[in-house]
Formats: C-alpha cells, structure tokens, sequence
C-alpha cells in the first residue's frame, strides 16, 4: 500500500510538468519550440508555466496586481519573504521615469523597450549548438560597453539610467538583465494601450560581451530579417508581432535626410501602443510627419508574415496577446536557468486599455534638433540605424 501510494505520488509529479501540446502556427512555421534549460527538462512550477507560454498553451499576460510592501528598498526588501519585493521599488522608480505628462509613455520608456530588444536578441540558435551559448537577455549591452556598437546607437541615456538605477538597487541582489528585460516590460504597459507582459526574474549576468552582429537592419531583406529571428527560435508570425514595437518609436539615424526626417515617428501616434502602424506601414504612402523602415515594408508584404499583419490591423487584443507571447521568448534568449527564475508580474503597474488622446500625433519630448542626438530625445525604441 505505501509503496503504491509513492509510485502514484511519482508518477502525478512527473505528469505536473509534462510537455504541453502545441498548434501548428498560421503563419507557415513550425510550432513554438522550448529554449534554454527547459529543452533538457522541466523541473518546477515556474518552468512549466514559461513552458506553456513558450508553447502557446498559456497567456503572456497577467493582470494580477501585488500590494507594495509599506517598508520597501533595499534596506526594507531584506527583511522580507517576498522575493519580489525590491521590484516594487524599482517599479516605482520607473513609471516616475516613464510616464510622460500627457499620460503617455515617454523618450525614456522608447528607449528602454530598445534596450530591452538590442540586449536579448545577441543569440543565435546556432552558435549555441556550435559551442557559442552565450549573449542574449544577460545585461551585456550594459556591462561590456557594447553601446559602442553601431547599431546600440542612440541608447545612451537609456543605459546611464539602467548603471544608476543598478548602482541603487544591487544591494538587493538583482541582476543588470534582469533590470534591463523589467524596464522593457515595464515601459510597454506604461505605454496606454500596451499589454502588461509576464515577467520573470532571476537572470545571470554576463561574463563576457555578446556576439556582434546578429540585430536587425532596417534595411535587410524579409529572408535576412526571417533567417535571422528564426535562428532565434522566433517564428515570422511572432516576428511581425514583435515589429509593431515600432508603434511607438522613432528614427534618428536612418534617414539620408536627417535635416527633413529627424525624430519622426513610425506611426502618427508615437507614446501610444496601438495597432496604427500596422494599417500605416501598408498604404501606398507615408502618414504626414511619419517615417517609413524598409524592413517593416517588406515583412508587411512577405507572405510568410502578410497574412498576421494584416490580421493585428484594427485588433488590439490580438497584437497585445501575441506581441506578450513573443516578448516573453525574446526576454528568456540566452538565459539556461529559466527553471530556476521567479515572477514578479504582480510589481508592474497596471495596464491602461483605453487612452483618450490615442489619435493625437504628438511626442512627449521638446523641439528636435540635429544637434540634440546625444541627448535624451535622440533615442528610439526601434531598430534604428
């Protein structure tokens, strides 16, 4: 009888994390596949659920909402058994940073989505399997100076503000890449509209800076663009989810007539994360006061990917959900102890799902000027070049 009682205890533990079953995506690609330490074995609650959004079978968004511990910081959180409690600080600190006075999301929170993508997508599927598995969401972008890289341009106030922001709170123990994917996550659902992403904490940090070359250009090709986010296990349909980041950026550095086209954004309603662009990026023409990327033109016409883009037009719900699904992946690239990290959703702050202004095409930011492109309102949360 006891030995029974082991065997069925075994047995409804191993079942606990077992593999979720997948649906083939629409978009003509495989389904989704498990990245870092989950594709040797799923081994605690929190993998299985990071399991199960990597794989579609849960959502990438919460709404549950944590109370703020009255005694928090670094001082007040080692007290505490809440291991997310010093991210209730921090989230604090963000939205104070974030949030621009017409309830928008501002410069800083377009930086901080960039900072996000550019740190997370160093890693390459196949490097990984040739022995190089490193790069990806690890803070190298901030603590191996890769802001000197070409394509990091413009991301400079962004990363002074994470160094600080680090220097306050290390103390508590928290990680530069786990800072770096909170921001990002955090800056989205400061943008009204904007999904309110999962995130998960307990990340390593880099020992080494990571492989150049493998961000995007906004003038590749759609088979340069697809390969490349395929080789991080980034699907097309979650690829052009991920694109409509460029609803709320801005270029400062592509343009051959920056005198004409500095600081436009990619859409009329830059600060609001809607689904604008997608319909935008496909007329025949530019919106007035707008800049076009090459490489959002050609993946919203490739038909590995025209299909989803088109669909995200007049869908709020269905980009928010699949953008969430894609950015927890991106987040994770890289990362090989994903069993062993904790969610902190519940410290973001809460989503906005409806935003009065949301056609204004306007900017939180002051008059733009070439000379300016050091400073604050010179950065972008697109891949700009």
């Amino acid at each position: 009888m006891y030995n029974s009682i082991i065997i069925l205890l075994l047995v409804t533990f191993v079942h606990s994390f077992a593999l979720p079953q997948t649906t083939k995506p629409d978009d003509g690609s495989e389904p989704g596949v498990l990245i870092g330490d989950l594709v040797k074995k799923i081994t605690t609650p929190t993998g299985q659920t990071i399991a199960n959004i990597l794989l579609g079978t849960e959502t990438a968004q919460s709404q549950d909402i944590g109370k703020a511990p009255s005694n928090g910081g670094v001082a007040g959180c080692k007290k505490s058994t809440d291991q997310c409690c010093i991210w209730y600080s921090i989230s604090a600190d963000l939205t104070n940073s974030f949030k621009g006075p017409s309830g928008r999301c501002n410069a800083r929170a377009r930086m901080a989505i960039r900072l996000g993508f550019h740190d997370a997508g160093t890693w390459s599927k196949t490097l990984a399997a040739a022995g190089k598995d490193f790069g990806g969401a690890d803070g190298s972008l901030v603590l191996f100076n890769e802001i000197t890289r070409q394509e990091n341009r413009g991301l400079e106030v962004i990363v002074g503000l994470a160094k600080a922001m680090f220097q306050k709170y290390k103390g508590s123990g928290i990680s530069m890449a786990d800072l770096i994917q909170y921001a990002a996550t955090h800056a989205v659902v400061t943008c009204p509209l904007g999904p309110r992403t999962r995130i998960f904490v307990g990340r390593k940090d880099a020992t080494k800076a990571a492989p150049d070359g493998l961000l995007p250009s906004v003038n590749s090709d759609a088979d340069t663009l697809i390969n490349l986010f395929q080789d991080k296990t980034i699907s097309p349909h979650a690829l052009t989810a991920l694109l409509g980041a460029h609803s709320t950026s801005q270029q400062f550095f592509t343009s051959p007539n920056l005198a004409k086209d500095f600081g436009k954004p990619q859409d009329t309603t830059p600060g609001v994360w809607d689904v604008s662009f997608y319909n935008e990026t496909i007329q025949p023409n530019p919106a007035p006061k707008t800049f076009r990327f090459a490489s959002d033109s050609v993946i919203a016409k490739d038909p590995r990917s025209s299909t989803e883009w088109n669909a995200f037009i007049g869908d709020q719900s269905h980009w928010n959900s699949d953008y969430a699904e894609a950015y927890v992946r991106l987040s994770l690239l890289g990362v090989n102890n994903i069993n062993n990290l904790t969610e902190c959703t519940k410290t973001l702050p809460k989503a906005q799902p409806t935003f009065k202004g949301s056609t204004e095409g306007l900017v939180d930011q002051k008059k733009l000027k070439r000379r300016n492109v050091e400073r604050e309102e010179s950065s972008s949360s697109g891949c700009t070049r």
